[in-house]
């Protein structure tokens, strides 16, 4: 068994939602700079992403080693000339490494013009929201997108039975995690000069939420 066979991991989920993600991607990423995908997970979206969102340039990232392994992984299994290894980056880090002058690869040539957060904030704390919310607030010049991909309450009430036992199921696992709010979310992101772009229902009581840096 190669390397690549040993350390890749497996989320269904992917597989599933990864096309309907991607029509939005499409439509509402900037053209050009890379994109900065926080909490990648396996990688799996990295891998399929990158070069369906070329010239564009992918940088995934992860906080946990055994997902980064697994990141890397995939990316031997699956090449990409414009996705980049994967950085450790928690989102309640400040600053996020993407703000040293110390990364193996130019920037400044491919600035990041957007960030991408795929299943974060409900199995997370609130504070890793925040910290999402001040990263990208730091890192984004005017009129870049930060794009949010998961569950969410709608005027504070589930979308679907579904979600509330997932809900139910999270908080269960973890008292600081949960199907957040979604005016929660956008009120807090008014405070991080990020303004509510759109809202798209997608597959499985999912949601694509797109906000634009002002």
């Amino acid at each position: 068994m190669n390397f690549s066979e040993d350390l890749r991991q497996n989320a269904p989920a992917t597989e599933r939602n990864r096309e309907p993600i991607l029509e939005v991607l499409k439509r509402v990423l900037p053209a050009t700079g890379t994109v900065l995908e926080v909490a990648s997970g396996t990688g799996q979206h990295a891998v399929f992403f990158a070069p369906r969102l070329s010239p564009r340039r992918w940088l995934p990232s992860d906080p946990q080693p055994l997902l980064q392994q697994s990141i890397k992984a995939w990316q031997i299994h699956s090449p990409s000339d414009n996705l980049y290894p994967p950085l450790q980056l928690n989102v309640e880090a400040n600053p996020w490494p993407v703000e040293g002058n110390d990364l193996p690869w130019e920037l400044s040539e491919f600035p990041i013009t957007a960030i991408v957060a795929i299943n974060l904030i409900h199995i997370s704390p609130w504070s890793a929201c925040e910290g999402l919310m001040a990263g990208s607030d730091r890192i984004l010049k005017l009129g870049g997108i930060l794009y949010l991909y998961g569950p969410y309450k709608i005027a504070g009430k589930h979308t679907a039975p579904s979600n509330a036992s997932f809900d139910e199921y999270l908080r269960t696992s973890n008292p600081k995690w949960g199907v957040r709010n979604l005016d929660d979310v956008v009120e807090l992101a008014k405070g991080y000069n990020l303004e509510l772009v759109e809202t798209v229902p997608m597959p499985a009581n999912n949601f694509s939420v797109v906000f634009r840096r002002c």
